[in-house]
């Protein structure tokens, strides 16, 4: 069955906690995947807002079969860098156990978004930008696309909140 849906990969070793909370970016913006496209800031949001609005979510799901969920994204957000996302493999999914384990190997670390198109532009090299998109689902994938996006990565917000903590100890321990 097609449904028309496009799919973007993103990789690097991923965070994965207590064998089910994994974390990272699913898409970063400005930044040219292998396909020649790139994703504006914003292009996500309005998709979001929807699904919220409906009460639904974005499917966590293996490979982009839809046929294989193993999890569920508990936060997709945008935030300065990209598309952040933090959910869960569920334990009692055979598929998710698998995935847990290949991650915690090292064997698999990508992540995809699965999409419509809703606009695009082409800048001056004829590259797409991608202006709005209908998010699907987010998938872990084998390979990524976008390997300048790393799985793992904190959220913008929590790099914040961390260069805080360090100027402030810096300067605590100038002025001891």
């Amino acid at each position: 069955m097609d449904l028309g849906l496009e799919v973007k990969f993103v990789g690097g070793p991923p965070v994965l906690s207590d064998d089910s909370v994994i974390e990272g970016y699913a898409s970063l913006f400005g930044v040219t995947d292998q396909g020649g496209d790139s994703v504006l800031p914003g292009a996500f949001a309005a998709s979001l807002k929807r699904l919220a609005g409906k009460g639904d979510k974005v499917r966590m799901l293996w490979q982009h079969d839809p046929t294989r969920p193993i999890g569920v994204w508990d936060e997709v957000r945008e935030d300065g860098k990209g598309l952040w996302v933090k959910g869960r493999l569920l334990p009692d999914v055979a598929q998710a156990r698998e995935a847990a384990a290949l991650i915690k190997a090292g064997a698999i670390d990508g992540l995809s978004i699965g999409y419509r198109t809703v606009r695009a532009e082409r800048d001056g090299k004829s590259r797409r930008q991608l202006v709005e998109l209908d998010l699907w689902e987010v998938s872990l994938v084998t390979f990524p696309m976008l390997p300048e996006a790393k799985i793992g990565q904190k959220d913008v917000d929590d790099m914040r909140e961390f260069a805080a903590i360090f100027a402030a100890a810096t300067e605590v321990l100038r002025g001891a």
